[in-house]
């Protein structure tokens, strides 16, 4: 029986009941990117969990990249995240809105009208991007980024995050895993540019660290967090020789501003390189504070990363999807309910709220 990754755990001004997290999941059911009634059952279904992630929310119009995801810079999104809020901290739980401007990894067709890919440079990601309009296209070249437009993005994760704090989230995860916009500007493969935003250790990391630095401003540090997947190689991204001083150097910058949290994904069991151990203890070392953890983990697994000190919280993904009482499955050994793949992305209720809650 597990026994610390059910127990409670201070986590900066909030106590968490336990120290399962619902791992930030993209869903696609924001019609108009505003997040509906669905949205409030979905996630007050899944607030046994300690902490909730909420999929990743743009807090640009730049930034919706993708089809149907939400957004929180206007007073209709919080609005409607204010509703779920509510639901989850009914059933007692606490919840982070995770913002997500996606950079190059969109297309035209996903965004609102006047909005435009943009990335550290003018470098378009690989692949294909899913639009309701004309189903898979390629990403386009995105709009390199001007000082004007850094400014502006950084404004806009800076008023994201105050919205977020009025819808009554207990704080905002910046994203910066996964190939979109914050580790665009981490990666060079993406981040060409040789001004202060860029070529030097320095550079690569400095939208990253003004990003956390004005949030944690505006909300406190104990409300910002930062999600961070060393080594993915998602979206065209690649490990060089600077990924490990990269990383290092952000901890060492994020360190002093007290955030809440770095959460860290391992998704090498869908086919990415596993971050190295060494990489991993360093960022640990160098950030001294809480971590969560992520990557296909069960309760044993789970339990064995507490009792090992390599993080604080563990992150549970796909099971949360189909499995809304994760956490009392967790505790009592039950059978996990396998998730439908074909709804992880389609709009409706149908893979979504339609689980059933046992």
């Amino acid at each position: 029986m597990s026994e610390l990754l059910f127990s409670k755990f201070q986590l900066g001004r909030i106590t968490l009941t336990n120290r399962v997290v619902m791992a930030p999941m993209t869903r696609s059911r924001a019609i108009g990117n505003i997040p509906s009634e669905l949205a409030v059952t979905y996630y007050g279904q899944r607030a046994d969990a300690g902490l909730l992630i909420t999929e990743g929310t743009s807090p640009s119009p730049d930034g919706l990249g993708y089809a149907r995801i939400p957004g929180i810079f206007d007073d209709a999104q919080q609005a409607a995240w204010k509703r779920v809020t509510d639901a989850v901290h009914a059933r007692g739980s606490r919840i982070f809105v995770q913002l997500m401007h996606t950079g190059r990894v969109g297309h035209e067709n996903n965004l609102p009208k006047g909005a435009r890919v943009v990335a550290p440079s003018a470098i378009a990601a690989p692949g294909t991007m899913y639009t309701d309009q004309a189903g898979m296209q390629p990403p386009p070249v995105p709009h390199a980024m001007t000082e004007a437009d850094i400014e502006k993005a950084l404004g806009e994760f800076t008023a994201a995050a105050q919205r977020a704090i009025a819808a009554g989230f207990d704080g905002i995860e910046l994203h910066g895993a996964n190939g979109y916009l914050i580790e665009q500007f981490l990666n060079a493969a993406s981040n060409q540019r040789t001004d202060g935003w860029g070529g030097t250790i320095e550079g690569r990391i400095r939208f990253a660290v003004e990003a956390a630095k004005r949030t944690a401003a505006a909300i406190g540090g104990d409300r910002v967090a930062i999600r961070l997947s060393p080594a993915a190689g998602t979206q065209g991204l690649v490990m060089d020789a600077q990924t490990t001083p990269v990383y290092l150097a952000l901890m060492q910058a994020l360190k002093p501003l007290g955030l809440a949290y770095v959460h860290v994904v391992d998704h090498s069991a869908m086919g990415a390189p596993k971050p190295p151990a060494e990489l991993l203890a360093g960022m640990r070392e160098a950030f001294a504070g809480p971590f969560i953890l992520a990557g296909n983990f069960d309760a044993n697994r789970a339990e064995v990363a507490l009792n090992e000190k390599r993080g604080e919280l563990i992150a549970f993904g796909r099971p949360f999807i189909s499995n809304p009482s994760l956490v009392t499955k967790l505790k009592t050994g039950a059978q996990l309910r396998a998730p439908d793949f074909a709804t992880f992305y389609t709009p409706g209720a149908a893979g979504y709220t339609d689980y059933p809650v046992d």
